[in-house]
């Protein structure tokens, strides 16, 4: 069994900030330390658009330079969005199990952890609506739970899911050093609050050195 996690990839044909190579809208992008620099560019430029509105005025003027501006919502929103989550998949015949749904995102993947040791259920969004659910010693992954079709249902032990969780917070973890070292090399001026944003995205403790406060950040 795998899980990796995924972001959300949306139409961005307009984009020219920095190479975000050419990619199959509404799909999934796993995020791991090993995405190539454009991968890891189609990344932030996602997620900075899940957040590219305008924040609250205390936040700060909105920046004048296009890259400034364009990361204005992502470096000082409190509340951050990345679309996608945790996908869960049989390596040996590709069969998911969990999928992320819509209003389902990175920043809640501590929802997991409310499974193995908190209140023993989570949905991942809708359309499909997957959920896990622990049952005794197992945890129960159902593709679809409001399905009209059987969709696919298996049951794990505990410490197999918990092996898995911990899989994917390490992916988590290793794409925001990657993520670091691509904005140090492609936004210079904005490389250590982009890190932080991006930590706090994925519900992340931020790298030694990258965190900005927020009323500062986009100034």
């Amino acid at each position: 069994m795998v899980m990796r996690p995924v972001l959300e990839i949306c139409p961005a044909d307009d984009f020219a900030l920095w190479p975000v190579g050419e990619y199959e809208a509404y799909g999934y992008l796993a995020l791991h330390g090993r995405l190539t620099p454009t991968e890891v560019g189609r990344a932030v430029m996602q997620v900075a658009r899940y957040n590219d509105y305008e924040p609250e005025a205390e936040h700060g003027q909105c920046p004048a330079d296009p890259p400034g501006a364009f990361l204005h919502g992502l470096l000082t929103l409190p509340d951050l969005l990345a679309a996608g989550g945790f996908r869960v998949t049989e390596a040996a015949t590709g069969t998911v199990f969990v999928e992320p749904g819509c209003c389902n995102g990175l920043e809640t993947w501590r929802d997991w952890l409310e499974v193995l040791d908190g209140t023993g259920r989570c949905s991942f969004g809708h359309d499909p609506s997957s959920a896990a659910e622990r049952v005794d010693d197992a945890v129960r992954l159902t593709f679809d739970v409001d399905g009209t079709d059987d969709g696919p249902v298996i049951e794990l032990p505990v410490d197999e899911v918990r092996t898995l969780v911990a899989g994917a917070e390490r992916d988590l973890r290793d794409f925001l050093g990657l993520a670091g070292i691509w904005a140090g090399q492609h936004l210079p001026e904005h490389s250590a609050a982009v890190t932080a944003a991006l930590a706090r995205a994925l519900d992340l403790t931020p790298p030694p050195g990258t965190s900005v406060p927020l009323t500062s950040r986009g100034a």
